[in-house]
């Protein structure tokens, strides 16, 4: 909170002013009563915001004002959204009801603060790891009602996001882990494609800030060279295209520190070695005899007349539009001083839908009947939403996977396109036409060729499936398929199985007991649990039915210790059915606490990581996917059962539990480490000659003392690649190595590997 309780003059100038800076530069407001509308919008959340401030320090109100800029003037929306962005908190953090919102608007705006009202937890420091996922399933749920709902929630999230500063640590990683695992993702679909960027880069600020001061630095340092650069580069494009006609404007910018930083970790390379690190983006006023996309081909035409360009980089959005129905022509070319330069090609209106996304989407759209592949996409979330799975973990999980990766094209036999996520199987294929099809399919034609089931598709790839009115769903199937539409009818057709089997099993049992002239009771269930050694009822009633369990020596089973009680037959239905009770967890930012009496930790007090450990409490374990060392930027997760688990801030595992399971992400510390070393993974290749191999082992054992656990060096055509593990303190220890390696004549290059998960 702020020192002041009341707002002064000051507070209040500023609060005006920030409001005349939204109405001043208002789009797409010209309705009549629109203005009016807005007004009064801003003045019931002035009043019930009054005297509120924010973490900063400053009027809360300035927030709302914010959220109803970005949704006015970055994505694109009208007078309604401008107004239930104003009113978005009243609800949740103010005496101003829904009923009082009913009263005085429509009941559009009514619902759609509702709508950011019932999510508002979605990320509530109170919620377990399942309730934030389920709420989040909740939010989604808004696009089957009106989409207006997660672009302003995503607005509200951005300013969020430019504001993090002013927040504790412990929130900054919890806030910027929900946003680059759901957040950004979720706008780049929705085709926000400038809000994507910015988030994944303020996320990317808080959650690793040296590498991004870093990256950003360098890209301060090389400004003036690169728009030199870029301009060198658009003065002959501006030319040529001046004389061809064309209406356009022309600019260029470095891309940005995340997505530079992600090409830095995929292809294992420093900063100096990102070839495409500039963009130039050509916008067009079309002329209306001529095709848009004949146009783009033209101008594409007129830029490979003037640069080189790399034919392996050529992406044509136009032809076929991305799910999102993003349009863009993408062709990368050599520009001046041997620099690749990124070239985008759009038309006025596909740049509108580029930059707001799905508002431009339904603006251009009009009247035609054609779906486009924004609609479809949405049909499939809401089939998906509709019936999600069991587990809201794993829910979120699948949403996450089948929603934001890449996708591929494949043709039915009578030539229509379904569009799957990347690494998709013939069985994927198989649902995504018709669940019956994929129960029933045995095998695949692709491309004329037959087959098996779990064939991964390529883009391009004609698949027809094969199906036998005997074939049936089996449980490897679910390591065969990608999509959230398949499991879910796998998993369904499995249940469905799996209830009859049991039933089945456990008929036949109660037939041969009632031979013996037995009772069933929950004592001859635990006899038979320990003699065919399975762990539950239902494993012994489904392995009977598959005559996987013999029941031949059943009498011999039962004549052991048949003095014990009996219980009524009823119960019999009843056992196993009761779970084990979990600890009770005490809800708290730093993560939940078992009943044990323990000490809480407090999520604003980072956790020492001490190298001489004297009790439980200060343990912690240091977490095989990345493997962080002393010296590493690093965060900290207190599992269900109390351990602490130590990733790297960047490793996709720490990404996803700071977004589903943030209440249990707790700052750490290293303290210093002298004693126990940490493994390590360093790539190096070079040019090869006799000996080297040698010369690198001996500066790491000989010289600077480092213990190895593995070496794995190859050679072809004389050069060499290979990767050693070995152990160390600290960063500065493994610095200091790489340095010296990267000395020896050969080495072309030396590297910490990032990743232990590859």
């Amino acid at each position: 909170m702020g020192n002041k309780d009341f707002f002064d003059e000051e507070d209040k100038n500023r609060i005006q002013a920030e409001y005349d800076s939204l109405v001043n530069n208002l789009l797409r407001c010209n309705k009549p009563g629109d203005r009016e509308l807005i007004d009064k919008a801003f003045r019931i959340a002035n009043e019930a915001h009054w005297n509120m401030r924010r973490k900063s320090g400053v009027p809360y109100i300035l927030h709302p004002i914010a959220v109803a800029k970005i949704v006015n003037q970055e994505i694109g929306l009208g007078a309604r959204s401008i107004a239930t962005s104003l009113l978005h908190d009243v609800v949740e953090d103010t005496d101003y009801t829904l009923d009082d919102v009913k009263r005085d608007f429509n009941p559009k705006i009514a619902s759609l603060i509702d709508g950011l009202t019932k999510i508002s937890g979605t990320y509530n420091k109170q919620a377990s790891s399942s309730m934030q996922a389920e709420n989040f399933r909740k939010m989604l749920l808004t696009l089957s009602d009106d989409m207006r709902v997660i672009l302003i929630k995503i607005a509200d999230r951005l300013h969020n996001m430019r504001t993090l500063d002013s927040m504790p640590e412990h929130k900054k990683m919890k806030i910027a882990g929900e946003t680059i695992f759901l957040y950004a993702p979720l706008a780049q679909r929705l085709g926000l494609f400038s809000i994507k960027s910015e988030l994944e880069d303020l996320s990317f600020k808080f959650r690793q800030p040296q590498i991004y001061e870093e990256i950003a630095s360098k890209l301060k340092h090389s400004e003036k060279k690169y728009y030199a650069l870029i301009n060198k580069f658009s003065l002959p494009i501006i030319e040529k295209l001046t004389s061809a006609g064309y209406k356009f404007d022309i600019n260029g910018r470095p891309k940005s520190i995340f997505s530079i930083w992600k090409k830095m970790q995929s292809k294992n390379v420093p900063f100096e070695e990102i070839y495409d690190v500039l963009a130039v983006r050509i916008v067009f006023d079309p002329a209306p005899e001529i095709s848009e996309k004949t146009q783009c081909w033209n101008i594409y035409s007129i830029i490979t007349d003037t640069y080189l360009p790399k034919p392996d980089r050529l992406r044509d959005w136009i032809s076929r539009p991305k799910p999102n129905g993003y349009e863009a022509l993408h062709l990368t070319v050599m520009g001046p001083e041997g620099k690749w330069v990124e070239v985008q090609i759009r038309s006025r209106r596909m740049d509108e839908i580029a930059e707001r996304g799905y508002a431009a989407h339904w603006k251009y759209k009009g009247d035609t009947a054609q779906e486009s592949e924004l609609d479809k996409w949405i049909k499939k979330i809401r089939i998906m939403l509709e019936n999600p799975l069991e587990d809201p973990i794993e829910f979120l999980d699948e949403f996450k996977m089948n929603l934001f990766s890449s996708e591929i094209m494949v043709f039915t036999p009578k030539g229509t396109l379904i569009s799957l996520p990347k690494g998709a199987s013939a069985l994927d294929f198989a649902y995504e036409i018709h669940s019956e099809i994929g129960n029933k399919a045995i095998g695949a034609k692709i491309n004329y060729k037959l087959n098996p089931l779990n064939t991964t598709l390529m883009s391009g790839d004609q698949v027809e499936i094969i199906t036998s009115d005997i074939a049936k769903p089996e449980k490897e199937w679910l390591s065969y398929v990608r999509t959230a539409r398949a499991k879910e009818a796998i998993k369904g057709a499995l249940k469905t199985e799996t209830v009859s089997r049991i039933q089945k099993g456990m008929e036949i049992l109660e037939t041969r007991l009632r031979e013996l002239e037995v009772s069933p009771n929950a004592e001859i269930l635990k006899k038979l649990l320990l003699a065919y050694d399975v762990p539950n009822k239902d494993e012994l009633y489904s392995g009977i039915e598959l005559g996987l369990i013999n029941l031949d020596n059943l009498k011999k089973i039962l004549r052991k210790n048949e003095s014990k009680s009996l219980i009524k037959y009823w119960d019999l239905k009843f056992i196993g059915l009761r779970k084990e009770p979990k600890d009770a967890e005490v809800k708290t930012e730093a993560g939940t606490e078992a009943n044990t009496g323990k000490k809480k930790q407090d999520a604003r007090t980072p956790f020492l990581l001490r190298e001489d450990v004297r009790n439980a409490e200060q343990s912690y374990e240091i977490a095989g996917c990345c493997k962080p060392i002393p010296g590493d930027d690093v965060t900290g997760y207190r599992s269900p059962e109390g351990k602490i688990i130590i990733h790297k801030p960047t490793c996709p595992t720490a990404i996803r539990l700071s977004s589903n399971e943030g209440n249990r992400i707790i700052a750490v510390k290293w303290a210093i480490h002298k004693l126990i070393s940490f493994i390590a993974r360093i790539s190096i290749t070079g040019i090869d000659r006799i000996g080297i191999v040698n010369e690198i082992t001996n500066i790491i054992s000989s010289e600077l003392k480092v213990n190895m656990t593995s070496i794995n060096i190859t050679v072809s055509n004389g050069i060499f690649e290979g990767t050693i593990d070995l152990f160390v303190h600290h960063t500065k220890d493994l610095n200091n190595l790489i340095l010296k390696i990267s000395n020896i004549k050969g080495v072309e290059s030396i590297k910490r590997v990032e990743d232990f998960s590859r």
